[in-house]
């Protein structure tokens, strides 16, 4: 087991949170490698951080990449970046969510993904999760004062600059914990979609009333049935969607059908064209732009990994009226919506059953293993206790 001792910072004044017994968090040290046992006694909070407990952690797709080799990362690092957790400790100054409201102790929450300056360029015209100083919980090396820097831990320390959402007691964890990744993606490539469709996706929130059927008589093809791409699904669908989704997986087929989703093999797909087109798998590029009708509009979501490039027939996205849009990540508004719709209209559809399996945070190895095997389930959870 490694100690990690905390610095307290010169430059702004830091309120100290000893940690009895101290926190835990497993260190991922590179390819090949098992992950370590990280101690954090202590941490030292900047004003307007937080400090939370976590109920739960998923696996990501990215995860899975990151450990595999397949996407760089620097080491040590403390991977996830999907988690529901209770604050537990706040900076000075105090700390406020999304919404503006104000946060307190005992508050259940989710967070972005992203910890954004606020005030470069990027954030000044909303593109947060763009930041010119951009950090990722899950993807950031672990340095003095930010041990605790991802969700494959006890305790997440979060930064000014994060996006954080208070979420319902009622709503069960491994509903909730991939609302900062999945469900927040989703929300925000369908949006983007609805949008290049000349549609407004209302307020999700339960207090704003029913969802308008935003998407009535749009016909829409999600193509990838992981969580991105069901979610993404279930949210088109419940805007008034004609949907679609396309997976080889007949596993994957049928698990989408528990969602009253339309679940089609790639093969099936019909000819005629669709009017807005989902691309979340990231091996599925090619398939969309063919699947678009014209004056549709295609949204990328799964491209987060390297892959080949893709050739573009330019003439026909010209000719065709054809718009393709790349949606990363997400702001700070784009997460309230999500879990709102978790707490919403998602609560009538069983995300919870998403995460097939859940390990102690101690066999995080074991549950990699499990979330990369072939007809693994779309999430495998980690607990701290």
């Amino acid at each position: 087991m490694r100690a990690a001792l905390v610095r307290p910072a010169e430059e702004v004044h830091r309120h100290d949170v000893p940690l009895r017994p101290a926190a835990v968090a497993m260190a991922w040290l590179g390819v090949g490698l098992p992950h370590e046992v990280l101690a954090v006694p202590g941490v030292a909070l900047a004003p307007h951080d937080v400090l939370v407990a976590v109920e739960m952690s998923t696996i990501c797709g990215s995860d899975i990449h990151t450990v595999q080799g397949r996407r760089h990362a620097p080491t040590p690092l403390v991977l996830g970046h999907e988690s529901v957790g209770r604050i537990i400790a706040i900076g000075d100054e105090g700390a406020r969510a999304v919404d503006g409201a104000a946060l307190h102790i005992g508050d259940r929450v989710v967070w972005s993904v992203t910890v954004s300056c606020g005030h470069c360029d990027r954030c000044l015209v909303g593109r947060t999760q763009k930041c010119r100083q951009l950090a990722k919980y899950g993807h950031a090396r672990i340095e003095p004062r930010w041990e605790l820097t991802g969700g494959f831990a006890g305790h997440v320390h979060l930064r000014a600059g994060t996006g954080i959402v208070r979420v319902p007691e009622a709503l069960p964890a491994a509903a909730l914990a991939p609302v900062s990744c999945a469900t927040a993606t989703a929300w925000a490539g369908v949006v983007r979609g609805a949008a290049l469709r000349g549609r407004a996706v209302p307020d999700p929130s339960p207090s704003a009333g029913e969802d308008a059927e935003v998407l009535a008589c749009e016909r829409v093809l999600v193509l990838g049935a992981g969580l991105v791409g069901l979610t993404a699904a279930v949210i088109a669908a419940e805007l008034g969607g004609r949907v679609q989704i396309a997976d080889p997986d007949p596993a994957r087929r049928a698990f989408a059908e528990r969602f009253a989703l339309t679940a089609i093999s790639p093969d099936d797909v019909a000819e005629e064209g669709f009017d807005l087109v989902i691309e979340a798998s990231g091996h599925a590029v090619r398939a969309a732009l063919d699947a678009v009708d014209v004056g549709g509009a295609v949204v990328l979501l799964g491209s987060v990994f390297p892959a080949d490039p893709v050739p573009l027939d330019a003439e026909r996205i010209v000719r065709g009226l054809v718009t393709v849009a790349g949606v990363h990540n997400y702001t700070g508004a784009e997460l309230h919506a999500a879990a709102a719709f978790m707490a919403g209209r998602g609560r009538a559809h069983p995300f919870a059953d998403a995460v097939g399996a859940v390990h102690p945070l101690a066999a995080v190895d074991t549950a990699l293993v499990q979330a990369a095997a072939p007809g693994a389930p779309l999430r495998v959870g980690l607990t701290p206790r």
